[in-house]
């Protein structure tokens, strides 16, 4: 079992990584670790996660009340959001926000991020949910994601961000890698015309090897429909071509005019 000293520079390991992967910048993001019933460990407001350092780190109560701490650091408002997830889901011992921008990009778009579509993610962290919008650092967040917390350990947060929810910090964090390299691979192959929808029997194949391979934590099915958006972005993509084809068609025409002017 970690020390509470192994913990907060695993806290800090882990803020160094997801600022330098881009899924926060500036002082965005927060990460905490349920140390037992009673305790938390979490990153404090107005610090960037990637120049953190252990005694930058707060340990407060269930409530959020301050146990331990540096007087010059506090902790985020954002705190009530992890609360809740600990209160709803005794099994997380670890939460991870932050704001990866391919997964934020559909989140605010509000594009879901449910479809059945990588092996990967399907066996992971299945279909995304997304919370509606919240003002930050109130209670409107953990009210939005009071629902979609008992059945799924990934949630994307409408124009903001996303959290991700796991037995332990490694857990949680590599679910949050995995939100986002999913996104970013959907946005690519919208950009390309297509995506490749896995269907139920594949589907179910895939969430049947859970039990296999031990996984833990909560998924929700993702769904075997077609990419809803699909087809309008790949029109709008379509439209947006053809009109710089137009476009250099009637500079051709021009040009062909002009230079018979001259000739004539």
């Amino acid at each position: 079992m970690n020390t509470e000293l192994e913990l907060k520079k695993l806290i800090v390991e882990i803020g160094k990584r997801i600022w330098t992967r881009g899924f926060v910048a500036s002082n965005d993001g927060n990460i905490t670790i349920k140390l037992n019933d009673g305790e938390l460990l979490t990153t404090p407001t107005g610090v960037s996660k990637g120049f953190m350092n252990v005694d930058m780190i707060i340990k407060v109560d269930i409530q959020g009340k301050v146990i331990s701490a540096n007087p010059k650091f506090k902790p985020s408002s954002e705190l009530k959001m992890h609360i809740e997830v600990y209160n709803e889901r005794p099994d997380v011992k670890s939460v991870v926000h932050a704001h990866p921008p391919y997964a934020t990009s559909f989140a605010v778009a509000g594009i879901p991020l449910n479809r059945c579509i990588l092996p990967e993610s399907v066996l992971n962290i299945g279909g995304v949910p997304t919370a509606k919008y919240g003002l930050p650092s109130t209670m409107e967040i953990p009210d939005s994601i009071r629902e979609h917390i008992k059945n799924s350990d990934v949630i994307l947060l409408a124009n903001h961000g996303a959290i991700t929810l796991g037995s332990d910090l490694l857990d949680a964090y590599y679910k949050m890698e995995t939100l986002e390299h999913t996104a970013n691979i959907i946005w690519k192959a919208v950009q390309l015309g297509n995506v490749n929808v896995l269907s139920e029997y594949e589907r179910d194949r895939l969430t049947g090897l859970r039990n296999k391979y031990n996984l833990t934590g909560r998924i929700a099915e993702c769904d075997a429909a077609p990419m809803p958006v699909l087809k309008k972005l790949h029109s709008e993509n379509s439209q947006s071509v053809k009109a710089e084809i137009d476009e250099q068609m009637i500079i051709e025409i021009v040009e062909k005019i002009i230079a018979k002017i001259k000739r004539d």
